[in-house]
């Protein structure tokens, strides 16, 4: 990694969670489709509203090792 791009994810890294959030977004989208792409307001408090979830420990959560097995009709017992 370049030391530019170091020096830019370190400082987004100091960035309050929210802002992340939003950046981590943008960048995803950026590598996904060619052209732009915006998230609804909807879903932007659904995927909120999920963070939350997990942050507080009330969310959920299925091992993803588990849920590719699902996914692939292995599911056992």
């Amino acid at each position: 990694m370049s030391p530019k791009a170091e020096s830019i994810m370190k400082e987004a890294l100091e960035l309050p969670r929210e802002v992340r959030a939003l950046l981590a977004e943008k960048l995803l989208e950026s590598l996904d489709f060619e052209e732009p792409f915006e998230v609804s307001s909807e879903w932007r408090e659904e995927i909120a509203r999920r963070c939350r979830e997990i942050d507080a420990g009330t969310a959920n959560l299925i091992p993803g090792d588990q849920v590719l097995k699902e996914a692939s009709g292995g599911l056992e017992g």
